[in-house]
């Protein structure tokens, strides 16, 4: 299994401003200068390699959405936010160009974020194309087709040409997408709904747990009333605010990396990736908070679970 980033911004997609990117650039210029005084053959592509993470890459400033490749090479897309666009692209370069393509979407909720990418994935309009829509709700279809409205939208969801399977999933059922691949799903605690997914091989397990208010007491009752969060290889999970703003915004339906590190903790996770990512968070504030919950980490006397930054395009193996 094969976990790709596509999208992994909350709320609205933020693209970088000029004064962040100059800001960015001249740090790695002035580093550029120092260490080629040092040496005789300054070998830039070297130099990028050695970066830290927060110069050599940009976080992205798309909405969320993860791709998941089976053993097999069969693609299944966790959320549809503006991260699809680019995937979409991509699959357009192979059989789902020609209108022989068949994928699946799953989403965890219906909220913009998380569904406003949809319009502009390109295999949806080709004919021949399969698309399977997964998801806990009766009418999904319904709340595609809305925001393609021809008051929003030139092209309503319900014309464009792929043959489209609507596919309602039972809470906390194991269902078998392939052979050696499952997949199974519980409800978060999030304004208007949300739910996790687990996708498990035989090498181990995946969970994606996006838009969640994970507090002491929810963890707690969470953990007495199911085991789906158990001994995870890895999750990527929602982890959008500072602790004083989630005490600030109780309620909104997200958590701090203070208590998403609790989480991993308490499930005994091998890899945590923090998402869903603040809009107005810049680079460099993000990969603060990343660094400070590396400290609340080792502050617990744990080196587990391995933390990472979400950013687009990274990729992980289980």
């Amino acid at each position: 299994m094969r976990i790709t980033l596509r999208g992994v911004r909350g709320s609205l997609p933020s693209p970088m401003g000029s004064d962040e990117y100059q800001q960015k650039l001249a740090t790695i210029i002035a580093t550029a200068l120092e260490k080629s005084k040092k040496e005789d053959n300054f070998d830039i592509p070297a130099f990028i390699r050695t970066l830290p993470k927060n110069l050599k890459y940009n976080i992205g400033g798309n909405t969320t959405c993860v791709e998941v490749q089976s053993d097999s090479g069969k693609i299944y897309i966790l959320d549809a936010g503006t991260g699809i666009r680019a995937l979409g692209d991509e699959l357009m370069a192979s059989e789902f160009g020609k209108g022989q393509g068949e994928i699946s979407l799953f989403f965890t909720h219906t909220h913009w974020d998380h569904i406003h990418g949809l319009p502009f994935f390109k295999p949806v309009y080709i004919p021949g194309n399969k698309v399977h829509f997964y998801s806990i709700l009766d009418d999904l279809q319904e709340r595609l087709a809305y925001q393609t409205d021809f008051r929003f939208f030139p092209a309503p969801f319900n014309d464009t040409a792929s043959t489209k399977n609507f596919i309602k999933l039972e809470i906390d059922k194991s269902y078998e997408l392939e052979p050696g691949l499952s997949v199974r799903t519980i409800p978060l605690k999030h304004p208007g709904g949300c739910v996790a997914y687990r996708f498990t091989n035989e090498r181990g397990s995946f969970i994606f747990a996006t838009d969640v208010e994970f507090t002491g007491d929810y963890l707690e009752d969470l953990n007495t009333s199911t085991d789906f969060f158990n001994d995870a290889d890895l999750i990527v999970l929602d982890a959008q605010y500072t602790l004083d703003e989630s005490f600030q915004k109780f309620d909104w339906g997200h958590t701090s990396f203070t208590m998403a590190v609790n989480c991993a903790l308490k499930w005994r996770t091998r890899h945590m990736v923090l998402t869903h990512h603040e809009p107005a968070y810049s680079d460099e504030t993000l990969m603060e908070n990343y660094r400070e919950a590396v400290k609340h980490r080792n502050s617990m006397g744990k080196s587990w679970p391995r933390l990472h930054i979400a950013r687009e395009g990274a990729r992980f193996k289980i």
